[in-house]
């Protein structure tokens, strides 16, 4: 896949913001990198019961750190954690961080989704490649943002409650909305265990049928797990292709002027948004993950935040599908329908 086969999303990024990514295409992994030199008050509300997690403690209202510098979206499950030792050091080169008087220390949180089992599990995003990334958030333009099987989409994967072998190609996705001067923007790498549908309930991709753009329901399946017997269960637990390697992972961020507090409220209404598109979602086997940034000051009501957040991750997640393309064998939803 060439950078043009991507789908790139021409709209202005809110001032302070910049996105890059890294990926190594043979192997299916990839990072993101949402870069916020001047610092952003953050949030961050997990749901799945699989997280993967980086300095996710700090932004709890009740510890010191006002701001972060950067949020890391990475593939590699927790190996992909290293990525974000590469984002520090560009941070540190450009004299971004915490000032602790001896040492500016930037403030770098992150999430991982599980990509291993797609590609090479060898080959997992490292501190080079968030560098890269970082780099690549500095030399682009400022209005564009690649979306589809790039970064943290690179080997994401939705619709694998009968396998792998039956998933489909996801991707990152990104989606903005405007009311009044208040805005909101999302990036999210899909990679849930369940199935993205649209507004009217069908299914974008999710779960293979066995007839070229056909799916079969995440709850049909779900529905027949739950009827069938013990030993059926038992005899096929090994054949489920590693249910609890998925996990939806996102950034928002909004030029409402928020705190803390807030923000991570914002990070928690954002989730109504993937309950909306992913079905279903925050399983035992996800380990859904979203950040809320604001870097901004205009007033606004929290309510009317929160409810622009839920609309934005909802659409991003159905635009990762959308401009996902085909990789390591498994076809997008686009190609699939044919």
């Amino acid at each position: 896949m060439t950078q043009a086969d991507r789908t790139t999303n021409q709209f202005a990024l809110l001032p302070g913001i910049r996105v890059g990514h890294a990926q190594d295409e043979a192997a299916a992994t990839g990072c993101t990198v949402i870069v916020v030199p001047g610092g952003a008050t953050a949030g961050v509300d997990v749901r799945g019961g699989a997280p993967g997690t980086r300095e996710t403690d700090l932004l709890s209202p009740l510890n010191t750190v006002e701001c972060v510098h950067a949020v890391l979206l990475t593939g590699g499950s927790a190996f992909g954690l290293d990525a974000a030792a590469g984002v520090m050091r560009y941070l540190e080169a450009q004299g971004v961080g915490f000032d602790t008087q001896v040492a500016k220390v930037p403030i770098v949180v992150g999430a991982v989704l599980f990509d291993l089992a797609v590609g090479s599990a060898a080959v997992r995003p490292d501190a080079e490649m968030g560098y890269q990334a970082c780099l690549a958030a500095g030399l682009g333009a400022p209005d564009e943002v690649a979306t589809g099987s790039v970064g943290a989409g690179t080997g994401a994967t939705v619709g694998k409650l009968a396998g792998l072998g039956s998933a489909t190609k996801s991707g990152i996705g990104f989606a903005r909305e405007r009311w009044g001067d208040l805005e909101v923007q999302a990036l999210i790498a899909v990679n849930a265990v369940g199935e993205v549908v649209e507004e009217a309930g069908n299914v974008l991709a999710g779960v293979r049928g066995s007839t070229a753009g056909t799916y079969v329901r995440a709850h049909d399946l779900l529905r027949a797990g739950a009827e069938a017997t013990a030993s059926d269960r038992d005899r096929d637990h090994d054949s489920s292709g590693g249910l609890s390697t998925n996990t939806t992972i996102g950034c928002l961020w909004t030029n409402a002027r928020l705190t803390k507090a807030q923000a991570a409220k914002v990070a928690q209404m954002s989730h109504d948004g993937l309950a909306r598109s992913i079905q279903p979602i925050h399983t035992p086997h996800d380990g859904d993950t979203m950040f809320a940034l604001s870097v901004g000051d205009v007033p606004a009501d929290m309510t009317v935040v929160g409810a622009l957040a839920a609309i934005v991750t909802a659409a991003a997640v159905r635009d990762a599908v959308r401009s996902a393309t085909d990789l390591a064998g498994l076809p997008s939803a686009a190609s699939w329908r044919g």
